[in-house]
């Protein structure tokens, strides 16, 4: 997937520089989209010849849960023009390394066997900031094979 990540990488640093300081917000919107760029039948739409750029937009933005912002609006616009589509989730990946180190944060994914509350998790995720010596945004995943505990 070096490719991707080759034809993604200008995108993610633009918008990157072009986010300043609501880089939460872009990761917002930017997760969103990604999320639904990479579904396969939106994937097979937009590669349809006759399918113009400004529908494949409207499907898009009619499928996004909230309204657009006009950063958005523009970058997807950008995104689709080019035929990029297929590579939103490789952008956005690439924001979010870029968000990160920024922050001087990095993503986590703990699996668990079951449900983890509130107190669990900040308990968790103390133990781990501690541990690797910086802030960690903490994802949950069920694992119900999991004899017990959390990986």
């Amino acid at each position: 997937m070096a490719e991707l990540a080759t034809i993604a990488r200008p995108y993610a640093e633009a918008l990157f520089k072009t986010a300043g300081s609501d880089l939460a917000g872009t990761a917002a919107w930017l997760d969103e989209l990604a999320a639904i760029a990479s579904n396969v039948q939106l994937q097979q739409y937009a590669g349809n010849p006759s399918v113009t750029s400004a529908q494949t937009f409207e499907v898009i933005s009619g499928v996004a849960k909230g309204t657009l912002p006009e950063a958005a609006k523009n970058f997807l616009r950008a995104v689709i023009d080019n035929g990029r589509i297929g590579v939103l989730p490789e952008i956005a990946s690439q924001f979010r390394v870029l968000k990160n180190a920024k922050s001087g944060s990095s993503d986590a994914t703990v699996y668990s066997a079951f449900a983890l509350d509130g107190a669990a998790l900040a308990d968790l995720a103390a133990t781990l900031e501690k541990r690797f010596g910086r802030k960690l945004n903490l994802e949950v995943e069920l694992e119900p094979e999991l004899i017990g505990g959390a990986r």
